[in-house]
């Protein structure tokens, strides 16, 4: 058996419920939600992420230096440049869960039960 698929330890006493909170604090910016979008299909620099988001190349680096923090991207030099890509595909299955989610608070019958 995979180790995610293990609910044994989903316990209300977890001991990472906390840690679990404060991952959902990151994600709760629309900007960090659409970096993370973003870098589903892979590692993209700080000016891509950026002209992709809509947003400056700083506000993009400081969203991704929380990001860093929390340990849901990382990031690979080259040179003077920053390549960025997720840690792991728990952060994207956060996202869409959350989109799917937030489809089903808005639309009686959401697209993704089509």
């Amino acid at each position: 058996m995979h180790a995610d698929t293990n609910a044994d330890d989903l316990t209300p006493a977890n001991a990472y419920i906390d840690v679990a909170v404060e991952v959902f604090r990151l994600l709760a910016d629309a900007t960090r939600i659409r970096i993370v979008l973003a870098l589903r299909e892979g590692e993209l620099s700080v000016n891509n992420l950026a002209e992709i988001v809509e947003r400056s190349p700083a506000a993009v680096s400081q969203h991704l230096a929380k990001l860093r923090w929390g340990k849901l991207v990382r990031v690979r030099q080259d040179g003077n440049r920053a390549f960025y890509r997720l840690t792991d595909e728990h952060a994207m299955r956060l996202v869409v869960e959350a989109i799917r989610q937030a489809e089903h608070a808005v639309e009686e019958k959401p697209g993704h039960h089509s």
